[in-house]
C-alpha cells in the first residue's frame, strides 16, 4: 500500500490502516518525544497525544513535503504544549546544581552510543533541553525559539551555549571515566 493510499484509508476510518501507520511511524516519533520528555512515561504520553492529533487532522495533510516531517512537527508541538502548560521555562544560571542528579557511570570499554547521547540530552535542565532540541534537531532559528518559548533571543542563544557546554562537560567526564 502506498503512503497516499494508507493516508486515504486512515482518513476513511480504516482501523487496520491506522494501526499500520502507527506501526510505521511510532518508533521514530517516540525518539523525538523522548528528547523533549522528562522520562519514558512522559514521552509515551506525548506520543499518544501526538498520534491522536495526527489522526484528527490527517485530512489537512496536503501531500506537500514529507509526511514524516508533518507528523514530527505535530509531536514537537505536543511536547512544547505540554511544557508550556506544566511550567514557565526560565534560564538556568547555576548548571552545577544539576550535576549531582545526572552523574552517569561508564565502563572502561564503553564508547558513546546514541542511547547514551540521548540520555545526556534528556538530563539537560528543561530550559536548556527545549532550546537545544529546537535548534539542533528541529532547525529553528533563535528568533523562532524565542517566540515559541516566550523568552528573549539572547536567552535562547545563552541557553544553547550553556547546553552545549554542559553536554561537552558530560562527554569529557565520560572519557575520563572510561580511561
Amino acid at each position: 500500500m502506498t503512503e497516499v493510499n494508507l493516508i486515504r484509508s486512515c482518513i476513511e476510518g480504516d482501523r487496520q490502516a491506522q494501526s499500520t501507520l502507527y506501526g510505521i511511524f511510532s518508533p521514530g516519533m517516540f525518539v523525538v518525544c523522548l528528547r523533549y520528555a522528562k522520562n519514558r512515561e512522559e514521552a509515551e504520553e506525548i506520543l499518544q497525544e501526538g498520534f491522536l492529533k495526527v489522526f484528527q487532522f490527517l485530512h489537512q495533510f496536503r501531500q506537500e513535503g514529507s509526511f514524516e516531517g508533518w507528523i514530527r512537527k505535530i509531536m514537537v508541538n505536543c511536547a512544547l504544549q505540554r511544557h508550556r502548560s506544566n511550567s514557565k521555562l526560565a534560564p538556568v544560571f547555576n548548571i552545577e546544581a544539576y550535576n549531582d542528579q545526572f552523574i552517569m557511570t561508564a565502563t572502561a570499554e564503553s564508547q558513546i552510543s546514541s542511547k547514551e547521547l540521548l540520555q545526556m540530552v534528556m538530563s539537560l535542565p528543561p530550559a536548556y533541553k527545549m532550546v537545544f532540541n529546537l535548534y539542533v534537531f528541529e532547525g529553528y532559528k533563535h528568533r523562532e525559539i524565542a517566540e515559541i518559548l516566550g523568552i528573549s533571543e539572547g536567552t535562547s542563544k545563552s541557553n544553547l551555549s550553556d547546553a552545549r557546554a554542559y553536554l561537552q562537560k558530560q562527554l569529557t567526564k565520560k572519557k575520563l571515566i572510561a580511561k
